[in-house]
């Protein structure tokens, strides 16, 4: 693994120990659980509004554990 794509994940990482990520997604989860309740729906635009900002939050929401997963690949690929 390069030195630039090293730095760019310990970089990441530590952002993720931070007490404002942590805070970030705990709004995040509370947001996803009330964007989740389709019965307030009210038209297909709506419905197709939902799911773009559904689909942020949950990958920012799982950022952390993508970014785990490719730093783990990365490495792997490093020792073979």
């Amino acid at each position: 693994m390069d030195k630039a794509l090293q730095d760019y994940y310990e970089a990441r990482f530590d952002m993720m120990t931070s007490k404002g990520w942590k805070d970030l997604l705990e709004d995040i989860d509370l947001i996803i659980k009330s964007y989740s309740n389709v019965l307030a729906i009210s038209d297909e635009k709506e419905l197709y509004k939902r799911q773009g900002q559904l689909d942020i939050l949950l990958f920012i929401s799982n950022l952390k554990q993508e970014s785990e997963r490719a730093w783990e690949e990365l490495s792997n690929e490093k020792n073979v």
